[in-house]
């Protein structure tokens, strides 16, 4: 019943030795993981904040591009997007200088649907109570956001942030399929060479584990500074 189990190579299940060589490589293509995950996450943030805000205008011609953005982004795959971006758009005549601009557009756009769900029930968490005392204030709506609203709609969107930005980060490895060299790809060439996949998509997923753990440092750091200024005021 258990023959399969000792048919197993437990010796090809994981090279700590060819792990340590190729860290120098992998960390290589870590480089363009981080650089595209942050660029792409911050524009992700800008974009999600105007979406957000369009979404819950009294606008329509706001209200429903926003919406139909929303719906488009989150209801087709990043890879699909990725597609159309780096290899469909060539059709048009819209080429990109680097497979790693094409990603970061990719990934901005496609996050930035869910950053704009996370600023719209962020927004609407803020009782009501604070938009009608800013009124009473003759405060405007820009104003009211940028010294009311915004400020108590960020302690409420911030773990869901980073929660985005480790997806953002996880789903740099679909550039790969563009040929963007970050921490999957790198993992792959190795893979192809040594014949050792185990290993090398073993390592790959505890670098990207690693770095999610770093980000939620930061997430846990930054919500009790956030906290403790609030409780101060």
């Amino acid at each position: 019943m258990f023959e399969w189990f000792n048919e197993i190579k437990w010796e090809h299940l994981y090279d700590p030795k060819l792990a340590w060589e190729s860290l120098p490589f992998l960390f290589e293509g870590l480089k363009y993981t981080l650089y595209i995950a942050l660029f792409s996450m911050f524009f992700a943030l800008i974009l999600g904040v105007l979406i957000g805000i369009a979404r819950m205008s009294k606008f329509l011609f706001l209200r429903w591009p926003a919406r139909i953005y929303i719906s488009f982004m989150r209801g087709t795959p990043l890879l699909v997007f990725l597609f159309i971006l780096y290899y469909g758009f060539p059709v048009l005549g819209i080429n990109f200088s680097s497979p790693i601009i094409a990603g970061i557009i990719g990934i901005s756009m496609n996050f930035a649907a869910y950053n704009a769900e996370v600023v719209r029930s962020a927004i609407m968490s803020v009782p009501r109570g604070q938009w009608e005392a800013a009124a009473s204030l003759q405060m405007g709506y820009v104003q009211t956001l940028r010294r009311i609203i915004i400020p108590q709609a960020t302690r409420i969107a911030l773990p869901p942030t980073f929660s985005i930005f480790m997806d953002v980060v996880k789903g740099t490895s679909l550039a790969s399929v563009i040929t963007v060299q970050e921490l999957l790809y790198s993992a792959r060439l190795v893979s192809g060479r040594t014949f050792e996949s185990m290993t090398m998509y073993t390592t790959a997923a505890l670098i990207y584990w690693v770095v999610c753990i770093v980000i939620g440092y930061f997430q846990e750091r930054l919500e009790k500074r956030y906290n403790r200024y609030l409780s101060k005021r």
